[in-house]
């Protein structure tokens, strides 16, 4: 029996991320007692905020590089293959039937994650074999408070 022919698709890289949210920026100098710290996020930086004895204010920047923002980052190298499915009760006859969201369901299919132990993160995906043809990538971040953002890539192979 033959193999269908198959392509390899080159890995995915991550070269930049960047976050423009605030929290807990407001008055921070202002509101921190004497002899305590806070880390703040201020316009894209992580930033503890320390205020000595005798009220001097002292900011540091903890976050050096892009990287610093990333906890995990993961591809779908073929977004399109899983369509969301979901279970909805019909009113009328009271039976569930299945229909689309509209939407496709993001399979892990490579990731790189930090651990305590290993900060480190890789920021190329390995090579995928996949159909020839059009397709749609997913690559999906998650910060370091959580929050996650995906975006989709169009590609011919």
């Amino acid at each position: 029996m033959a193999k269908a022919k198959r392509n390899t698709i080159l890995p995915i890289e991550l070269t930049d991320f960047s976050v423009f949210y605030s929290q807990d920026s407001v008055n921070a100098d202002t509101s921190l007692k004497k002899k305590k710290s806070k880390v703040i996020v201020d316009k894209g930086q992580v930033v503890k905020i320390s205020k000595d004895k005798d009220g001097v204010v002292k900011r540091e920047v903890l976050t050096q590089k892009w990287t610093d923002w990333i906890d995990y980052w993961s591809v779908d190298f073929d977004f399109e293959s899983k369509r969301e499915i979901l279970r909805v009760k019909n009113p009328e006859s009271g039976e569930t039937e299945e229909v689309w969201s509209g939407d496709y369901v993001f399979e892990n299919e490579w990731q790189s994650f930090r651990t305590k132990k290993d900060r480190t993160l890789e920021l190329k995906s390995a090579f995928m074999e996949c159909r020839p043809g059009r397709r749609k990538i997913a690559v999906k971040v998650v910060d370091i408070f959580g929050n996650d953002t995906m975006k989709i890539i169009e590609v011919t192979v």
